[in-house]
């Protein structure tokens, strides 16, 4: 399918927005993600799938509350994309 215009930017930035998530799961990184409206909230674990809205399969999840700095895990969570505000690796 071919775009024209602003189409073709969006669909440009999507294409390397898998290309990033599919890299994450190649080297099996742990990733943490931050959540749509709950900010002190995020989701910590492995991706080992996902489709083309960026809803993610992830595994070892663990629920992290930046208030309190409790942690919660979760084991195999399946995350929708729309609720993804942001997503980056963890640092060890």
């Amino acid at each position: 399918m071919a775009y024209t215009g602003r189409g073709q930017k969006v669909q440009k930035v999507m294409v390397q927005l898998l290309n990033l998530i599919f890299r994450y799961l190649q080297n099996k990184s742990q990733v943490q993600v931050w959540l749509y409206e709950q900010v002190n909230m995020r989701i910590e674990g492995y991706i080992i799938g996902f489709d083309e809205y960026m809803n993610l399969v992830l595994d070892d999840a663990e629920e992290i509350h930046s208030e309190t700095k409790s942690r919660k895990q979760l084991g195999r969570i399946m995350l929708r994309g729309d609720n993804i505000t942001l997503l980056q690796t963890v640092s060890n």
